[in-house]
């Protein structure tokens, strides 16, 4: 079977631009105007951000003590917690846009706590596995070796996959339920979470990065860069919405933002990488398979496709919708460099 045949209809759509002969070695993503007339000059993404950071650093913290057998569970908290300085911080994306989507919708933060530090535990074990020697080998992460070449290969298998059930088991035993959140909700954010990481998720994302989908066209290259990267953001803002008490209209507009979001993160940091200003962590690269003019074009896009769905919440909720633009803002320009709010050992 050809593997063309193995993609399905692109959530993402991307007409064609024309293609322009401008293209340079470093290149400067600027926010237009229109995308920075929708931000709030008194919202501080960096403050409601790092604030976040504490909260999950803590939820993270209690849930990962070192217990026996303390060899799985130090290489667990290695890949979860990084190391000290820039490099070594962790952004906990996956957290902040859970939360942010929670309360977009007015429910209180402690609804969705114990599914943000999920989500980062799922995120961690999907890099351990990314890391590997069978897929990208990658000897460092977050600026200190990776799981893998600190606690061997053997290890790092085990932790990823301890991480998983843990990450299961925190949202069910820590989650106020009923109280804040019904049971069924509960059941469907597990559910989510699960589908996220399993074989339609980013597990096929990981399939067809393997088996050579990026040396095939645009669709094929995107299709990748979606179940990899997409899926994890769509997962983080469809569970925040949840456990938010959304519609089926807003559970999917949100859904179409954290889509492409993850799609939109993943692709500037291709470019800033060949710019030099970044780190190139997937070989779904879009520079490689169609070339910087392209590349920058499907950033417009997406950037584009990301403030429509946050527009349809501008009217609900007002101010509370500034997150989500500033969250498309940070992704295109990079404006300010996280640090982890909390040191763990």
């Amino acid at each position: 079977m050809a593997l063309s045949s193995l993609f399905v209809s692109l959530p993402l759509p991307l007409p064609k631009m024309p293609s322009t002969s401008k293209s340079s070695r470093f290149v400067h993503i600027r926010a237009s105007a229109a995308a920075a007339a929708t931000a709030s000059p008194s919202f501080d993404l960096r403050r409601y951000w790092t604030s976040l950071i504490s909260e999950v650093e803590g939820e993270l913290d209690a849930a990962m003590r070192i217990r026996p057998p303390e060899s799985i569970h130090n290489a667990m908290r290695h890949a979860v917690f990084p190391g000290a300085g820039k490099e070594g911080s962790a952004k906990r994306a996956p957290p902040v846009l859970c939360v942010a989507a929670c309360e977009l919708l007015g429910a209180p933060r402690a609804a969705a706590l114990p599914t943000a530090a999920a989500l980062e535990m799922l995120h961690a074990a999907s890099l351990v596995h990314d890391d590997l020697p069978c897929f990208d080998a990658a000897p460092t992460r977050r600026g200190r070796p990776s799981t893998h070449a600190a606690y061997g290969t053997d290890m790092a298998v085990l932790a990823g996959d301890a991480l998983f059930p843990l990450a299961y088991t925190h949202v069910i035993s820590h989650t106020p339920s009923p109280d804040l959140v019904p049971h069924a909700v509960l059941l469907r954010v597990l559910a989510e979470l699960a589908r996220t990481v399993g074989s339609t998720g980013m597990a096929a994302g990981q399939f067809l990065d393997l088996a050579g989908a990026t040396a095939l066209g645009e669709a094929e290259v995107m299709q990748v860069l979606t179940k990899k990267f997409g899926e994890m953001a769509e997962c983080s803002a469809a569970c925040g919405a949840m456990l938010g008490g959304a519609g089926p209209d807003e559970e999917a507009a949100l859904r179409r933002y954290g889509r492409t979001i993850g799609v939109l993160y993943e692709l500037v940091d291709d470019i800033r990488s060949a710019s030099g200003n970044g780190k190139m962590r997937s070989n779904a690269s879009v520079l490689r398979a169609l070339g910087m003019d392209r590349a920058l074009g499907i950033v417009e896009e997406l950037k584009a496709q990301a403030k429509t769905e946050a527009d349809r919440f501008g009217d609900k909720y007002g101010d509370r919708v500034l997150p989500l633009y500033s969250f498309v803002d940070y992704a295109v320009e990079r404006g300010f460099e996280l640090q982890d709010a909390a040191t763990r050992p």
